[in-house]
């Protein structure tokens, strides 16, 4: 691999890590874990939550994303500390430390939040593909299934391809919602006072509110971050891994508050083109249709190509760290092919059956949120732990943060199973 791009890349890396590389940019050859992990903050499942908070309440749970985004940080920062601390990934190490029992039920529930995973994006970019060129729904999977398995032949060729591939990706996303923003009229005012001012105008809000949170902190990206650090750095000494934790945490900041921009671009968006006259949109093909006669073809043309980048990025970031989790956990490793077909079976069911496809990317949520609980708690459990980690055990402070993280999340994610199953719950009936 020396002289891939993997391999220049490790070398560069080397270099700075030695001093023998300076220079203000220096830690961009550190750069792409965070990148590829913040895909999971702009999946197709986001869509759907963002379209519904911009077009039924405007922009008054914009600070609903903001902090979400803040908790998601925090999150991917502490599993990206866990790979190059430890050089092991959560799922690897949670095999070695935690009883054989707890380690199978954890696996079991990392399958069953894949298969989820792959069901919302694999929806969305076949939603996207659909509605863009008139393909039936079941052909535009069997697209994005095609072009998501090519992308993933070139992980065979070290880390750097895939992550110049995602990154790119990801900026399509990001530039599609650069055009959104500029096509569509914003009140910038409003949306600063709605990302400052916590405010949850009733129960229908709060629960937009949960799906927003709950969705936003992904199993699998979790586990993900701190595989794809883990081998990545080659470390001497103590201080050169903190150079590295530096560059990590630079890179974890940037590139998830891109991720966090997307979303309140997409939040904005929705608010300006629907919340006035048309608040009732909540699905990604009404979206669509609307936005034709309110912003114009090329604004509905930019959204679907920003859909489609993002179920295609998704589902290639869904299979790798589905790939990992089975390896962790099991020390077993299937054909990339035999992985990539049982994860995306659910989704072709679901087509198949006649399920509306924005029912099933609720669905699929639910699923993710019953998942979330194994990884979080385990990170944090690992994270705390002066045996795993040595002197780069986290501080009471960061512990206590991630705590009131976890706490947040879960208890959000417990609501919205509660509403979704019918269960009472006083403040979201009043």
């Amino acid at each position: 691999m020396q002289g891939s791009l993997s391999g220049r890349a490790q070398a560069a890396m080397s270099e700075v890590l030695e001093g023998r590389r300076r220079g203000p940019f220096s830690f961009l050859v550190f750069a792409g874990p965070a990148v590829v992990a913040s895909v999971a903050y702009m999946d197709p499942g986001n869509y759907a939550t963002n379209i519904q908070a911009g077009a039924g309440y405007g922009y008054t749970l914009l600070w609903v994303v903001l902090m979400a985004n803040l908790i998601a940080m925090l999150f991917q920062g502490l599993s990206a500390k866990l790979g190059i601390v430890t050089g092991r990934n959560l799922a690897e190490l949670s095999r070695e430390n935690l009883p054989r029992p707890l380690v199978w039920v954890m696996w079991a529930v990392s399958e069953v939040a894949a298969m989820a995973t792959d069901l919302a994006e694999f929806l969305g970019g076949a939603i996207g593909l659909s509605l863009l060129t008139g393909m039936p729904l079941l052909w535009g999977m069997g697209v994005t299934a095609l072009v998501t398995y090519g992308i993933l032949m070139f992980e065979g060729r070290g880390f750097r391809p895939m992550e110049l591939i995602i990154g790119a990706l990801v900026g399509v996303i990001g530039i599609c919602y650069l055009i959104e923003v500029w096509i569509a009229p914003i009140a910038w005012g409003e949306a600063a006072t709605g990302l400052v001012t916590p405010q949850i105008p009733d129960a229908t809000a709060l629960t937009i509110a949960v799906g927003i949170i709950g969705a936003t902190v992904m199993p699998h990206a979790i586990y993900l971050h701190s595989g794809l650090t883990q081998h990545r750095a080659t470390t001497h000494s103590d201080d050169q891994k903190r150079r590295v934790l530096h560059f990590s945490n630079i890179e974890v900041v940037v590139a998830l508050a891109v991720a966090g921009m997307v979303n309140i671009a997409m939040v904005m968006m929705a608010a300006s083109a629907f919340h006035a006259g048309n608040p009732e949109v909540a699905e990604i093909e009404t979206a669509y249709h609307t936005l034709t006669p309110l912003l114009g073809s090329a604004a509905a043309g930019v959204f679907l190509v920003s859909l489609i980048a993002s179920g295609i990025s998704s589902s290639v970031v869904g299979t790798m760290s589905g790939q990992m989790v089975m390896q962790g956990f099991l020390h077993f490793q299937v054909p990339l092919w035999v992985r990539r077909a049982v994860t995306m079976v659910p989704a072709f069911a679901v087509v198949l059956a006649g399920v509306n496809a924005t029912d099933a990317l609720v669905l699929s949520q639910v699923v993710l949120s019953i998942a979330l609980p194994v990884p979080m708690l385990a990170l944090i459990h690992f994270i705390g732990n002066r045996r795993v980690m040595g002197d780069f055990v986290a501080r009471p402070l960061t512990r206590v943060a991630a705590t009131l993280g976890a706490v947040l999340v879960l208890a959000l994610n417990f609501i919205l199973l509660g509403a979704f199953f019918g269960v009472p719950i006083p403040f979201l009936d009043t």
